[in-house]
């Protein structure tokens, strides 16, 4: 028999179980909508339906849940629940679609010594965003000569989002950026809700700076800063071949691409970390708009300067419109950067 004082906890136990399940089940109705929406085979129209459907179905089993206190809804909406997620699970990532031209081509690298190789590297001439010249190209760097480490900060939505880019540069003068980016087919355009979905897989790009980051400065007139890292020459080129395995592992196996937890600057710190020890996780991370204040926190760009001088001296954007097509485009675009030092030009 229970006794009369522990009727009250028991009461508070039940109706803590009982939000809990609502909660759960508006959960898995949000969740799953947005997924079938997302994921489920065939068109637009078939897969709203299939959303609307799922969501008929939750709140059903809500109601009987909350109505009646259902066994029978108890039982069926887990089995619904592990239904949807082993199809979600299921849902295979690709490297065979109609791709977007300007990601197309997957970047790999084969190493010979100090020497990489990059198949696909990306140069196009740019003169819209809808009119270009393609063209993928191999090149190959010398790691011995590996000279300096930079850092694209591209703005498109907003003073906390950013798009990350790593661009390296050698004693000749030449440069090769690094870009971890949404592969998206030819009928997609980005999505940060997509992006939880599987909407897109990853792709790492390597592409030259008159293509990827003109692209961004004089085509899509977004906001582009450009630092230099603070980096040891063993450490440059660690950053480097982590780039080129992470580019040779997606050709081999595709992965997609996620806003949180595998974007461009996410896989980036992943990499990063592997080489210097101890870098603290933060919110900056994922608002990479605001990654500068980080990175200057763990002593990640040149010394002697302040964070706003840093950004004040970094912007490059009208630098990059005035040069535009200039062959000496990447050397122009870091005069007055601070802490750079201009190598000589290619």
């Amino acid at each position: 028999m229970i006794k009369q004082q522990e009727r009250p906890r028991l009461h508070l136990l039940g109706a803590i179980l009982r939000a809990v399940s609502v909660l759960a089940i508006l959960g898995f109705a949000a969740w799953g909508a947005v997924a079938l929406f997302y994921q489920a085979p065939g068109p637009a129209p078939i897969r709203l339906t299939a959303a609307v459907l799922w969501v008929v179905v939750s709140l059903a089993v809500l109601s009987a849940h909350l109505r009646w206190r259902s066994r029978l809804a108890a039982l069926i909406y887990p089995v619904l629940i592990a239904a949807l997620l082993f199809w979600w699970q299921s849902i295979p990532a690709s490297n065979t679609r109609d791709w977007a031209h300007e990601v197309a081509q997957m970047t790999t690298g084969v190493v010979n010594g100090p020497e990489v190789t990059l198949a696909n590297v990306r140069n196009f001439d740019w003169r819209t965003s809808t009119d270009y010249t393609v063209r993928w190209e191999n090149r190959s760097y010398d790691l011995d000569k590996v000279a300096s480490v930079d850092l694209f900060l591209s703005y498109w939505s907003g003073p906390a989002i950013a798009h990350t880019l790593i661009s390296f540069g050698f004693e000749d003068g030449s440069f090769v950026t690094f870009s971890v980016e949404i592969r998206k087919e030819q009928h997609e355009s980005f999505s940060e809700i997509g992006g939880f979905f599987k909407e897109f897989e990853t792709s790492v790009v390597a592409a030259d700076e008159r293509d990827i980051i003109r692209v961004r400065t004089n085509i899509r007139k977004e906001d582009v800063y450009l630092y230099r890292i603070n980096m040891a020459k063993p450490a440059m080129r660690s950053l480097f071949m982590a780039y080129v395995d992470e580019a040779n592992k997606l050709t081999e196996t595709p992965r997609f691409y996620n806003t949180i937890t595998a974007n461009c600057t996410t896989i980036v710190f992943a990499m990063v970390s592997r080489i210097v020890a101890g870098l603290p996780l933060d919110y900056r991370l994922l608002f990479s708009g605001y990654l500068p204040a980080y990175i200057i926190e763990v002593n990640g760009f040149m010394p002697g300067y302040t964070l706003e001088q840093l950004r004040e001296g970094g912007k490059i954007s009208a630098k990059a419109q005035a040069v535009d097509r200039a062959a000496d485009f990447s050397w122009r675009i870091r005069e007055g950067v601070p802490g750079i030092v201009p190598l000589r030009r290619p």
